[in-house]
């Protein structure tokens, strides 16, 4: 169980690190096309990939794609060429940027929590799934297992289609 200071540092602290990986990889991705456009750049993978990488700075969340350069052995994916360790590269930078912004979402929903009174007095159990909260139950702190809890509240959402 954690608090709500806590739950919100930890939650910061994964938004935090998954920002310095994502750039991390990007400066990797970044440099890795640079070497690789003397001898790649007019091919249409290369060119896929490079602009891919730049519109993904303005916007996140992409397409994933798939090329040739893959083939299945039992369980998992294999490459051996640049193309397939540049998709590769791409894919996790999309990736982390999902749980950024998944991470970012349960955050501003802590902070609305925290408005609406819940705060000091209240415990949270997380469910966590793919490193992203999910799921809380609330508790009073010092609350025995069979108490009632009460929060109320009026709540409305935008369904954006």
């Amino acid at each position: 169980m954690q608090l709500h200071k806590e739950l919100s540092e930890s939650v910061e602290d994964e938004i935090n690190s998954y920002k310095a990986a994502v750039e991390e990889y990007s400066q990797r991705l970044g440099f890795f096309l640079r070497e690789l456009e003397t001898t790649h750049g007019d091919q249409e993978w290369f060119k896929e990939i490079s602009a891919l990488q730049k519109s993904s700075k303005k916007e996140k969340s992409k397409s994933k794609k798939k090329s040739s350069s893959w083939t299945t052995f039992k369980n998992i994916m294999l490459s051996a060429d640049n193309q397939g360790e540049a998709e590769m590269l791409f894919e996790v930078i999309e990736e982390m940027n999902r749980k950024i912004m998944r991470l970012e979402k349960f955050r501003d929903t802590i902070e609305d929590l925290k408005k609406f009174g819940l705060g000091k007095d209240i415990l949270y159990v997380t469910y966590v799934r793919d490193e992203v909260p999910e799921k809380l139950v609330l508790r009073k702190k010092g609350e025995k297992a069979g108490e009632k809890f009460e929060f109320i509240a009026e709540f409305s959402t935008v369904n954006n289609l």
